[in-house]
Formats: structure tokens, sequence, C-alpha cells
């Protein structure tokens, strides 16, 4: 399958690759995850997968398989939504009004961010997301919108506010260095009515999706209010959640299949600073213990990843980038592909390794950028034994 984004009319129900059990019932006629809802499409529905052990090493054609096998998949996606700007240009004096450089500006572009960014690697790779979150009825607002409905991605999801203005950062860039970013936003935490907007939309996802993604960027839509809803909700529906914290929810997040921290929020909430294997361990196993969750997985940048599983050694995933210009998105890009794993029917092993090759494209790119099917292909047939996880110990041995 080539890496382009397949039109919604070709495709159709898809068996998840380890299904056992019957599809879900009482699915809608109408389906609210295609841009085109009134087509009708998707009225029989796969079980969302489970989650099975598996021995080391992973076999490079199961992760190629698994690759094909995200074509079609419905992954619900709950979280800020951002517009990211840039404006590209070159500098080769200083301001003579202040010490700053000045940047002549030569072109400008826009892009998603945030929760709709994790949408768009999903429509990239050839799942369907269904986007929940709030924006506010202002022109940034409507741009984002827009790029949506342009990358095929539906925004019936998305909640207007008068009262909220669109999350959107302005980055200022000469010779591919970022010189500035602009930040507009407000971080307040949504109001009740808005919470119980959004609550509806995410149910109503629920019964339709084969995986959840909770992207939390601090901006006020992901609450504690909020997560005691949809938490339970998904649970009870056998949908795996992968989420993509932020600090002040942490441990708030109990039960979901994966948690996928960066380094430094895994320090800041296990209250000691990661600096080696052993505090690495350490601080892998408690989170995983206090959050109750199917995995951790802790992305370390030029380290790789890390994953913790209950009863299973801990793994390393090293980078597989070769150089890295920009990693704005990169979490975005890890979350999402790890979800849609999950709904192919992954292991989290399995999940960790295609999210890592995924994370590995694209740190190689400047500005929010996005993972394509022939991209992860050919990531994942170059140098099969480099990318091979192993077990993490204990300089000392087991404690």
């Amino acid at each position: 399958m080539c890496g382009r984004t397949p039109s919604l009319e070709a495709v159709g129900p898809i068996p998840n690759r380890h299904d056992d059990g019957p599809g879900r019932e009482g699915a809608p006629a109408r389906s609210i995850w295609s841009p085109r809802a009134s087509l009708g499409l998707w009225s029989e529905w796969g079980t969302s997968s489970s989650l099975h052990p598996m021995s080391l090493p992973i076999d490079p054609e199961e992760l190629l398989s698994l690759a094909q096998d995200f074509l079609g998949r419905r992954v619900l996606v709950l979280g800020d939504l951002m517009l990211d700007r840039y404006l590209w240009g070159d500098t080769d004096r200083i301001s003579p009004e202040a010490p700053v450089p000045v940047v002549e500006a030569r072109e400008e572009s826009q892009r998603l961010g945030g929760a709709a960014n994790v949408a768009q690697n999903i429509r990239a790779l050839g799942g369907v997301p269904y986007l929940v979150g709030v924006c506010g009825e202002d022109l940034f607002g409507r741009e984002l919108v827009r790029l949506l409905e342009e990358r095929d991605i539906s925004p019936v999801g998305v909640v207007p506010s008068r009262e909220r203005r669109t999350t959107c950062k302005t980055r200022i860039l000469a010779r591919r260095q970022q010189m500035l970013r602009i930040d507009r936003e407000d971080r307040h935490e949504l109001p009740d009515e808005l919470i119980a907007a959004v609550v509806q939309k995410v149910e109503r996802g629920l019964d339709e999706a084969d995986s959840c993604v909770i992207s939390d960027y601090g901006k006020g839509v992901i609450t504690a209010e909020l997560l005691e809803a949809i938490l339970p909700a998904a649970r009870a529906r056998g949908v795996p959640v992968a989420v993509d914290p932020k600090q002040e929810h942490f441990f708030r997040y109990l039960g979901v299949s994966t948690i996928t921290p960066n380094q430094l929020e895994a320090s800041a909430a296990f209250g000691r600073r990661i600096h080696d294997t052993d505090t690495l361990l350490l601080a892998g196993r408690a989170l995983l213990e206090r959050l109750d969750s199917e995995s951790v997985l802790v992305t370390r940048g030029a380290d790789g990843m890390a994953l913790f599983r209950p009863h299973e050694p801990a793994l390393s995933f090293p980078a597989v980038a070769h150089e890295v210009y920009d990693v704005t998105g990169a979490g975005d890009t890890v979350v999402s592909v790890f979800a849609l794993a999950l709904a192919a029917g992954a292991d989290l092993s399995e999940a960790a390794a295609i999210s890592n090759h995924a994370a590995g494209i694209v740190v190689q790119e400047v500005g929010t950028a996005t993972a394509t099917t022939d991209k992860l292909v050919e990531s994942i047939r170059q140098n099969p034994e480099r990318w091979q996880p192993t077990p993490l110990s204990f300089a000392l041995g087991e404690r």
C-alpha cells in the first residue's frame, strides 16, 4: 500500500488482526467519522483490540503488516486544538532599535497543532480520526477548521466558543533556526456548559472507536471533571486509551492503556531527576504502579524510548533518526501511532516499536510534520537489527 491517504469511499470495515469476537452492535447508520457523513459508511464495526504479550525480538514483518493494517482504523482524539503558524526568513543584521536580529520574512505557512496534529498523523497513515476539542469563533479558529477539512478530517466534533480564543503559536525562523515564538491562547478551564458539550461528543465517538487518544497540552480542555466522565466510559466500552500527558493531570490518568511522558515529565511526576538507567527503571516502575496502567512509554529524545509493563522486563528502544532538526510535534506522532497500533491489534511492544519509527521520521523535518505509510515501511526495512529493543536492568542487579 502506498503512503497516500486513501479515499474514504475505498475504506470499509476491516477486522482487527487479533479479533476473536463479534463486532459491536448498535452502531449508527450515519457515521460521525467521515467528513462526508451522509455517505453512511461503516454500519458494522470490529471489536477493539486486545493486548497480547510477545517474545523478543520484534519481527520486522509483523511491523510491516501492522503499518498496512492502520487503514480504516477509527481513533477518537480528544484534546487541545492549536494552529501553528510559521514565518520563514533570513537575518543578516541587528536592529538599530534594540539588540535583536532583524528577520526579513519571505514565506508564511500554517499547520495543525496539538490534538489537531494528532488527528493529522492518524489520517496520514490511513486511519480515520474523530477529533473532539474546542476552538474560538475567530480568524484562527476558522483557519483551523479549514485545514482540518483540507486534510479530510471531520470537524464535526469541534465545539465552537465565543468566550475562548483559538490557541495559536507563531514561530519566527531564520535559516532553519527558531528565533522567537509568540503564543496567543486562553488556558483557563472550560466552563460547565462546554465540558458537557465535549463529553457528549466524546461519548458518541467512543461508541464507534477502535482506540482513543487524549492529547493534553494544559490549555484548559482536559479537566479533572472531564476525565472522570470519559475514562470510565472508554473502559466500559473496551476502548484502549493512549495519553500524552501534562503535569497538572498526570495522576488522574488511571488505568489507561499507555501514557507517553517525555523524560522531563516523567522525572517531575516521579519527584526525582532521571539521569541514568537505574533512576529510569525506578521512575518507570513507580509510575506504572501508581497509575495502574497497562504501560508507561517514556520518550527520551536521542536515547530513544523506554517501555514499562507489569510483570514484564522494561525495554529500551534506540532512537531511529540519524539527524534531528526539530522535535516539534514528535510527542503527537508517538501517541497517535501507538493508538493506531492498538486499534490494529498490536501488542504493547509492537506499538512502541512502530511509534519509535514514526517519531524518527518526523524529527528529521522542521515544524510539525507527519509520517506516511511509505516512510514508515522504509524505516522498518532499514537495518532491522539496529532498532530492536533491549531489556533494561539495574547496574547492580535486580532490586
